[in-house]
């Protein structure tokens, strides 16, 4: 088994963080998610908003890996539990695989939080246990394991940083627009005072 831990401050509010969160994918820095179902979403009676989502994965796996694991079979799949407690304002996130369950099982657990410090941040905290069964060499495989999950880790922030930047320019567009049509009334209801 091995652990995998991780730290990150967001220069974003956490409203904002918890938002591009839920609409991560897909994006252009995780191209190997390509699907997301969401399987239930409810709020609860005390305000929290629960979901359940199974992401699809496409995966390059090696020919070595593929002859090893017994299948040809790339597609992947992982599902995902969050729940978002807006008046604690944290948002925890749980996802583990439900593929090759019987050699490998990567359960991981996210926590977003606005910054204890600065209210305009948002800390996430991540942590990955890695283990693999069945198979010689299970502690090397998990040290490469978790070397992916970090590298994707980093992905994940920096996808997180292009949703929140498309959110953002969503939001001035619309802005404009809707001084745009603002104008355009006032101009009109000018010209038919006249």
């Amino acid at each position: 088994m091995k652990i995998w831990t991780s730290e990150h401050v967001f220069d974003h509010p956490w409203e904002t963080v918890t938002t591009a969160a839920m609409q991560k994918y897909p994006n252009p820095m995780n191209p190997s998610v390509v699907g997301v179902d969401v399987l239930d979403r409810h709020v609860d009676p005390s305000g929290k908003l629960h979901s359940h989502r199974l992401l699809s994965t496409e995966w390059g796996i090696p020919s070595i890996v593929k002859s090893l694991i017994g299948t040809c079979r790339t597609k992947t799949y992982v599902q995902e539990h969050s729940v978002v407690d807006p008046v604690k304002k944290t948002m925890e996130l749980k996802s583990s695989n439900i593929s090759f369950t019987n050699l490998v099982s990567v359960d991981e657990r996210l926590v977003y939080k606005p910054h204890p410090h600065e209210p305009d941040k948002t800390v996430l905290t991540q942590e990955a246990i890695i283990s693999v069964k069945g198979v010689s060499l299970s502690s090397y495989l998990e040290g490469l394991m978790a070397n992916t999950i970090s590298s994707n880790a980093n992905k994940g922030r920096e996808a997180l940083e292009w949703v929140i930047n498309r959110l953002n320019a969503e939001i001035e567009e619309f802005a404009a627009s809707a001084r745009g049509t603002m104008r355009n009334s006032m101009a009109a209801a000018a010209f038919v005072e006249k």
